[in-house]
């Protein structure tokens, strides 16, 4: 299939020499003639300039700018993409059709939508509004729904129903993967998600699935749009195409019925399965688009054959089949193998790490040089607790510090109250918790209550429990005010009784268990977070103790705050490191259970556990340290850990075994 350059209406562009511009691999990718192809573009081999040259090289072909549709994950990428092809070729950025699937979505339905029921005018819901539209909704429709704390709140019910429409299954089944704690009540969330869906059309407000979702129903059932878009869009580039759900492929597959599709990622790379990412979209694009071509970019320009030959053993083990080998070949010299590095726990992990370090800010590294890589948050919080000990300054790229975050801080409130029923603030965050409590009821409450256990001669939290302090609680909160309390007594009592670790895991299992659970969709990732404290408190025989050093380290670890730019460590979960690159890397919590997951693995999901840990150890540049602790100490006594089986399937020549020298500097 040749460049129809009779159709085209040519841009004046300077002349360039893709040829030189271009490794072989790139070059065959950027040159490619017309039709359907799947490009691979590994971790490091200039994925972003393949697709800038392939906008080029169409350019210099006779292809007008508006007949090419770039598809990006965010509108930065967009931006940055269509700049270099500005700076490269003089055409301006805004002549393209380029950005996130949702922009093109609603330039789209702006013009076309009203075959779907979109007038022009429509009007679309943040995030806040949309939870508050379908908050008011189901007060209305199932007044009793929100009142019982195991049900999803709003926000958490809008993303179960996201979930299912990103993922094209009926409600029913994408609660039963992916919500399953949430199953029985499927029969109640069937008639809120059809009212939710037709209030929003009846108002003329969408929100952001609704931009897809009327997209694809707009190009399947009004066949002149489609035919329009189809013959206009004579080429389509689809960025990050690993991480498209089945929604976004289906769009990509309707515009671009002539097969003139061009998908860049990289499957090895597929890791957000979680937010709907389908991975068997990139594997069977071939099969979806007869005759596509398939190129490999190999060639990495990132990290040391060392590392990349680590790397490339990873991929080696994957479930045959799955997926499309490919094997990274450096560009860079060689370096020092990956370090294997095996502490005693977390905390001699930590003490590990900042050792090394602070060697390698000596050896001329700057902090922000230096990245430290966890598969989920409480794996961090021993060496968090060590930075700020310490003072060195860190920031944390996946979210908040790890006692900074809410659910943390809800705990600690409760730990708080139930040792020190005086304690006012740690009462209001812990009884703001409950709708219609906020602070100053919060605190009126608190006041009857220290009243009624003075006259009484009782307990303050005796004194909650009353007849005369539970008619003054709000009537939403009633419900739930009895089992909170309960659970709050059960705290205070061992605290007096029992040693602190055995006081924390009351308290993670007790009322605020069931309250994580409808308020949070990553319920099972805070729960974990919250058992790590039981670990903690194993350390002290005090609660007094315990509960100094958990505010003094909140407030370290919190109210620091570090400016962007200034010279840092990096603190990251591997999925928010995805498309970054350090110097220096350490992998940490690399042991079964933490790396992969325990969770992960009971649901079959190891395949993508193993796509993590590559992309972990694919984003140094210079050297790469995989630490794993042999004892856990989160949630319980001590266990034995064994290294993960990620790593026990590496060869020993591809990396150089650390011993912790214990009473010396390493």
């Amino acid at each position: 299939m040749d460049f129809d350059l009779a159709r085209s209406s040519a841009t004046d562009i300077p002349p360039m020499d893709f040829k030189a511009e271009l490794n072989e691999e790139q070059y065959e990718a950027v040159t490619a003639e017309p039709g359907p192809a799947l490009v691979l573009a590994g971790a490091g081999s200039g994925k972003t300039r393949t697709l800038t040259y392939r906008v080029a090289y169409l350019l210099s072909k006779g292809v007008a700018p508006n007949e090419i549709l770039l598809l990006t994950f965010t509108n930065k990428a967009a931006r940055e993409m269509l700049h270099r092809v500005e700076e490269l070729t003089g055409v301006p950025g805004r002549r393209f059709w380029g950005g996130t699937f949702h922009h093109v979505g609603h330039r789209i339905l702006r013009i076309h939508g009203e075959p779907v029921g979109l007038k022009s005018g429509f009007t679309i819901l943040d995030q806040s509004d949309a939870e508050s539209f379908l908050g008011d909704l189901v007060k209305e429709r199932d007044p009793t729904f929100f009142k019982e704390k195991t049900h999803p709140r709003a926000r958490q019910l809008g993303e179960i129903f996201s979930m299912s429409r990103n993922t094209c299954h009926p409600l029913e089944e994408s609660i039963r993967r992916f919500h399953p704690q949430h199953e029985e009540l499927t029969g109640r969330m069937l008639p809120l998600f059809e009212a939710y869906m037709e209030r929003k059309l009846k108002q003329q407000v969408v929100d952001y699935d609704d931009l897809l979702e009327y997209l694809l129903k707009l190009l399947r059932e009004d066949a002149e749009t489609a035919r329009h878009y189809q013959e206009r869009f004579r080429h389509l580039l689809v960025d990050e195409y690993q991480d498209t759900n089945t929604l976004q492929a289906n769009i990509v597959d309707t515009i671009g019925v002539h097969h003139r599709i061009m998908a860049v990622g990289d499957d090895a790379q597929c890791i957000y399965s979680w937010r709907g990412a389908n991975y068997d979209n990139i594997v069977t694009f071939p099969d979806r688009h007869p005759g596509a071509a398939v190129y490999k970019i190999e060639t990495n320009y990132r990290s040391t054959p060392e590392i990349l030959d680590l790397a490339n053993r990873v991929l080696v083990n994957q479930v045959p089949a799955s997926g499309f080998f490919k094997e990274l070949r450096a560009f860079r010299g060689h370096r020092a193998r990956p370090y294997m590095v095996q502490t005693m726990d977390s905390r001699e992990q930590a003490q590990f790490l900042i050792k090394r370090i602070e060697g390698l800010t000596s050896e001329g590294y700057n902090l922000s040089d230096i990245a430290v890589l966890y598969r989920a948050h409480f794996q961090a919080m021993e060496l968090q607790m060590e930075l700020a000990r310490l003072s060195i300054p860190f920031q944390i790229t996946s979210g908040v510090r790890f006692f900074e975050q809410a659910h943390v801080r809800d705990l600690v409130a409760q730990l708080r109250f139930a040792y020190n029923p005086n304690d006012l603030t740690a009462f209001q965050r812990t009884a703001g918790l409950l709708p219609k409590v906020g602070p100053k009821t919060a605190s009126k409450l608190h006041q009857h209550a220290l009243e009624i256990a003075r006259d009484r001669n009782i307990s303050v939290v005796d004194a909650l429990q009353s007849e005369k302090l539970v008619s003054k609680v709000p009537k939403a909160a009633a419900d739930e005010w009895p089992s909170l309390v309960q659970s709050l007594k059960d705290v205070a009592e061992s605290c007096r009784a029992g040693a602190p670790s055995a006081t924390v895991q009351l308290a993670v299992a007790g009322w605020y268990e069931d309250y994580l659970r409808g308020a949070y969709s990553n319920f099972h990732a805070r729960q974990e977070d919250l058992r790590s404290l039981v670990g903690f408190a194993g350390r002290f025989e005090d609660m007094q103790d315990m509960l100094a050093q958990l505010v003094l380290l909140n407030s370290e670890t919190s109210d620091r705050s570090v400016d962007p730019d200034a010279d840092a460590l990096r603190l990251t979960t591997v999925h928010q490191a995805k498309g970054l690159e350090f110097p220096v890397v350490f992998v940490i919590g690399l042991a079964e259970n933490l790396f992969p997951l325990r969770r992960a693995v009971e649901e079959n999901n190891l395949e993508e556990e193993r796509r993590l840990f590559y992309v972990s150890v694919t984003r140094a540049k210079d050297e790469l340290y995989l630490c794993f602790p042999t004892i856990g100490r989160s949630n319980g006594p001590a266990l034995s850990l064994k290294p993960s089986r990620f790593l026990q399937d590496l060869p020993t020549h591809l990396y150089e075994s650390l011993r912790i020298q214990r009473e010396r500097v390493w």
